[in-house]
């Protein structure tokens, strides 16, 4: 049974999911806060049969390969820059890699003549009725929908409306990450650099297309607006105040940087990602800031919430109710992944850096490196993908 479908954002998870209901014959509509698509970002990987097997089910696989990335090495250095130590390519970019902004211009084109996006607008209030859900947006625009999608991240306003405030939901690790573009002063291309002191992280990467500064440090709760970008940065400048190595060179870009991203490392946890008409896909229901393998995880939760809505021929009760069953231990594993991302990048202690820089040393020589690949991919593959024949 055909559904006019409401999906909130349009970065990976909106689009994705917009792709396999249109397939299914849903009407779809997609609206983004943001004025355009956002461009750039960081490199978004996919590892393990799970997630190539999905791509391959969207018939996109090998257009990502088409506009991949080469994943580099990363070597951990310390403050004269010399490597300690080298992490494989694997570890960090999985099968395929390819940039945020690339990936979801991609999903964008592959769905923009059978969806209707809205860009520049933003959903204000929702009120369900027995008719569907009755939706009000920021520019004044009404409408009602059979089902209304979450796809809005960390921040979701779906998940605020229908389920309740951020802090019911979003649980802080107690790091931030920044990402901007910088100029390349080291005039290096290749191996992503991390460089560490107790409680603050630089990871430097640099290829044909530009170069990019990965800024983790540990702070208590700061106060600040997630669209204050001015104030941000502020806040990043002043964490790496002082820092060594080519650290200072390298965050004079920050003040000019034009996709600057900053955001606390948190972690969604929620006992179910469906209220009524309302579900939520990807971050929004259960993602993390980084390290939790969003990007696959986000597609493969699209494509399973597509896949229940066809097989119960349009019966979003059930469809939700199997839809939850088969998303929340997968989540539940890729999120144990990303609850290291920052002690990994930047160690509270001196001592703490000393314990990780030995425990990769260790993963690194003869059968631990198949150990190091293997932790990578378990939980990508932690699902059994039905074929759901769309």
């Amino acid at each position: 049974m055909s559904k006019n479908i409401l999906i909130s954002g349009a970065s990976l998870a909106g689009p994705a999911t917009a792709y396999w209901l249109t397939r299914t014959g849903h009407r779809v509509t997609v609206v983004e806060r943001a004025p355009a698509l956002r461009e750039g970002g960081q490199a978004v990987d996919f590892r393990g049969e799970a997630h190539l097997t999905m791509l391959r089910r969207m018939g996109i696989l090998e257009e990502i390969r088409r506009w991949q990335t080469e994943p580099s090495e990363l070597q951990i250095i310390d403050g004269t820059g010399r490597v300690k130590i080298s992490l494989p390519a694997s570890f960090t970019g999985g099968a395929v890699e390819i940039t945020r902004g690339d990936l979801s211009r991609l999903l964008h084109d592959m769905t923009k003549d059978r969806a209707e996006y809205i860009f520049n607008d933003s959903i204000a209030a929702m009120t369900e009725r027995a008719d569907g859900v009755h939706v009000t947006f920021e520019s004044g625009l009404s409408r009602t929908f059979d089902l209304v999608i979450g796809a809005d991240g960390l921040h979701s306003i779906v998940r605020r409306l229908a389920f309740g405030p951020e802090e019911r939901f979003v649980r802080p690790s107690g790091y931030y990450a920044a990402l901007f573009s910088t100029p390349n002063p080291l005039g290096r291309s290749g191996s992503t650099l991390l460089y560490s002191e107790p409680g603050r992280g630089g990871a430097f990467n640099a290829d044909a297309d530009g170069a990019g500064l990965l800024c983790v440090f540990a702070s208590e709760a700061l106060d600040y607006h997630h669209r204050d970008v001015a104030r941000q940065k502020e806040l990043v400048a002043r964490a790496f105040a002082g820092m060594g190595w080519e650290m200072p060179t390298l965050m004079s870009g920050l003040a000019e940087s034009r996709d600057f991203y900053f955001d606390s490392i948190s972690m969604v946890h929620m006992e179910h990602f469906t209220q009524g008409r309302v579900a939520l896909v990807g971050d929004a229901g259960y993602g993390a800031t980084m390290g939790g393998m969003g990007a696959g995880m986000s597609m493969i939760a699209a494509y399973v919430l597509a896949g229940e809505l066809a097989a119960a021929d349009g019966d979003h009760v059930t469809a939700f109710a199997r839809y939850q069953e088969t998303i929340r231990p997968y989540a539940k594993a890729c999120q144990k992944i990303a609850g290291n991302a920052g002690p990994f990048f930047a160690p509270r202690t001196a001592r703490g850096i000393k314990l990780r820089d030995l425990a990769h040393r260790v993963l690194t020589k003869g059968p631990f490196l198949r150990l190091l690949d293997k932790m990578s991919t378990k939980a990508a593959n932690s699902i059994e993908l039905k074929d759901y024949r769309i």
